[in-house]
C-alpha cells in the first residue's frame, strides 16, 4: 500500500483512501492530490484556495512553527479571509502540513513550488531555495510510479527553469522531464492584502509549458472554474510575463508619483489629473502603445516630455522616470542603427520616413534620425515613403526635412521597386508600405530589418532581423 506518513504529526494519507474519496465526492478528472512547497504568502493562499476547491493539499515547509499553526487550523500569515479558508479545509481533512518532503511526489499528482527567490546584495536572484526544493522533489520522483507534474510558482528569470530547475530534477530523479514527469511554470499575480480576491478573480492566467500535454491539461482543469481564459506560453515566456507585470506595476507607481510632484509644484491637484488620465480606456488604460517596436516621434511626445523635464528642473524637482523615457527612446534608435551596421552591407533601403504611417509629418521622426546617422557614417541610402513628396511638403515640415537631409531629393525613390533593386538591406519602418509592396521582394536576396513587427508571427528566416523579437 502506497502511504504518505507525516513523521511530525503521525497522520497518514492512504492513496487508495484518497482515490475512493475522490470517486465518491469529487470529480476525479479535475480533483488532484497537490503538494505545495513553501508556506509563505503565495504558498499559503494557494494551498488554502486549492483545498477549498476540493483538492487534497499537503503543504511542506522547513519552519515547524508554520506547520504546527496550519495543522491547528490557524493561518501562518496575516491575510484577509484566509483564516476561515484554512480553518474549514483543515477540519474537512483536505489541508495538511508537514516538514517532511521525502515522499511528496510519490504520494501526490502535482507539486507547486512557492518558495522565496529573494535578491542577493548585488541585485541578482537567489535561487538556492528553489534548487533545494527541486532536489527534494527529484529524489521523491525516483519512487513515483505515476506521472507527476512539477509546477513552479516562484518568480524566476527566463531560462532559470531550463538551466537550473529541470537539470536538478532530472539528475536527482534519474528520469527525463516531459517524458517521465511533467514540468510547467505557473506565475502568480497575487497582491498581499487582496490575495484571495485576486486568486478567485484573476486578471490573467498564464501557463508556461513545453511539449507536456498531461501537465497542461491538469493545469487547465485546476483553472476551469475561472472566467479568465488561460494564456498558454512557453516556459521561458511565462517566466518573462511575471517580470514584465511587476516592472509595469512599478513603472506605473513611479510615473504617478513623478507626475504628482510636478503637479504640486505647478499648483495642480495631481489626483484630479490622474483620475482623468485613467478614465481614457482607448489610449491610456488599454493595449495602445504597449507593443514592443521602434522609437516614438512626432510633434507631441518628444516635445512635451522634454518640456515637463525642463519644468521639473525649474521647480528643482528631479524627473528620473521622464529622463529615462527619453534615454529609452534613444536606445531604440541606436539599436536600429546597430542592426544595420551588423549586416556589414553598405547599400540600405528605408521603407517609411515619416514618424508613423498615413502621415507626412517628419518632426522628430525616428526613421529620419536613422537615415541621418547612416548617411553620416558613409552608407548609401534609398528611401521610399508614398506620403513624402518634396513637391507637396510645405512650411515647417519641409524645412525640417531639408535641414536634416539636405540631399533628400537624391535619396527619395518614386517606387518601391527602385529601392528593392538598389538596396542590400531593407529597413522597415512602415508596416503598411512594406506589406502593400511585399511581392516585390519575393525571391530577392535581401536582409530584412523589421522595426514594426511586419506580421504577428515571429519570423525565423536567416535573412530576417527584428528589433525587439
Amino acid at each position: 500500500m502506497d502511504t504518505y506518513v507525516d513523521r511530525r504529526s503521525h497522520s497518514a494519507w492512504d492513496r487508495s483512501t484518497l482515490e475512493k474519496k475522490e470517486a465518491t465526492s469529487l470529480d476525479s478528472r479535475s480533483k488532484f492530490r497537490i503538494c505545495v512547497f513553501g508556506i509563505g504568502y503565495v504558498g499559503t493562499v494557494s494551498a488554502a484556495c486549492l483545498a477549498r476547491d476540493g483538492h487534497d493539499v499537503l503543504a511542506v515547509d522547513v519552519n515547524q512553527d508554520k506547520v504546527d499553526r496550519l495543522n491547528r487550523g490557524l493561518p501562518p500569515i496575516v491575510e484577509p479571509r484566509l483564516a476561515e479558508r484554512i480553518r474549514s479545509t483543515v477540519r474537512a481533512g483536505r489541508l495538511k502540513a508537514t516538514t517532511q518532503s521525502q515522499d511528496a511526489a510519490s504520494s501526490t499528482d502535482i507539486s507547486l513550488i512557492c518558495v522565496g527567490t529573494p535578491s542577493r546584495d548585488n541585485g541578482s536572484l537567489e535561487t538556492a531555495f528553489v534548487s533545494r526544493v527541486a532536489q527534494q522533489i527529484g529524489e521523491s520522483l525516483r519512487n513515483a510510479t505515476s506521472f507527476h507534474s512539477v509546477v513552479m510558482r516562484s518568480t524566476l528569470l527566463p531560462g532559470t527553469m531550463e538551466n537550473i530547475v529541470v537539470p536538478i530534477l532530472e539528475q536527482a530523479s534519474g528520469k527525463r522531464a516531459g517524458q517521465d514527469f511533467g514540468v510547467a511554470y505557473l506565475p502568480e499575480f497575487l497582491r498581499e492584502g487582496t490575495a484571495i480576491a485576486d486568486y478567485d478573480d484573476p486578471g490573467t492566467i498564464v501557463i508556461g509549458v513545453d511539449n507536456d500535454p498531461l501537465t497542461l491539461q491538469r493545469l487547465l482543469d485546476l483553472h476551469a472554474k475561472f472566467s479568465a481564459t488561460p494564456r498558454i506560453l512557453s516556459i521561458r515566456g511565462a517566466e518573462a510575463v511575471k517580470y514584465a507585470n511587476n516592472a509595469w506595476h512599478a513603472t506605473k507607481i513611479s510615473f504617478a508619483n513623478e507626475i504628482g510632484l510636478l503637479c504640486k509644484a505647478m499648483g495642480v491637484d495631481s489626483h484630479q489629473v490622474m483620475n482623468v488620465l485613467v478614465a481614457d480606456k482607448k489610449l491610456n488604460i488599454s493595449p495602445a502603445y504597449l507593443k514592443p517596436g521602434f522609437a516614438f516621434g512626432g510633434s507631441c511626445l518628444p516635445k512635451d516630455v522634454s518640456a515637463l523635464r525642463h519644468a521639473g528642473r525649474d521647480a528643482d524637482i528631479d524627473t528620473p522616470l521622464l529622463d529615462a523615457v527619453m534615454q529609452a527612446n534613444e536606445n531604440q534608435i541606436r539599436s536600429a542603427y546597430q542592426l544595420v551596421a551588423a549586416t556589414g552591407k553598405r547599400r540600405i533601403g528605408l521603407v517609411g520616413l515619416s514618424f508613423k504611417p498615413d502621415t507626412d509629418d517628419l518632426r522628430y521622426s525616428p526613421m529620419l534620425e536613422v537615415a541621418e546617422r547612416l548617411i553620416g557614417r558613409g552608407y548609401q541610402l534609398a528611401i521610399y515613403d508614398s506620403n513624402i513628396r518634396l513637391s507637396r511638403l510645405t512650411g515647417v515640415n519641409r524645412a525640417h526635412l531639408t535641414s536634416r537631409l539636405p540631399h533628400i531629393a537624391c535619396l527619395l525613390r518614386e517606387k518601391m521597386s527602385d529601392v528593392a533593386s538598389f538596396a542590400e538591406v531593407i529597413v522597415v519602418g512602415n508596416r503598411k508600405e512594406f506589406l502593400k509592396n511585399s511581392a516585390i521582394f519575393k525571391g530577392q536576396d535581401k536582409i530584412i530589418i523589421d522595426l514594426v513587427r511586419i506580421t504577428p508571427e515571429k519570423e525565423t528566416a536567416s535573412d530576417y532581423r527584428g528589433i525587439c523579437w
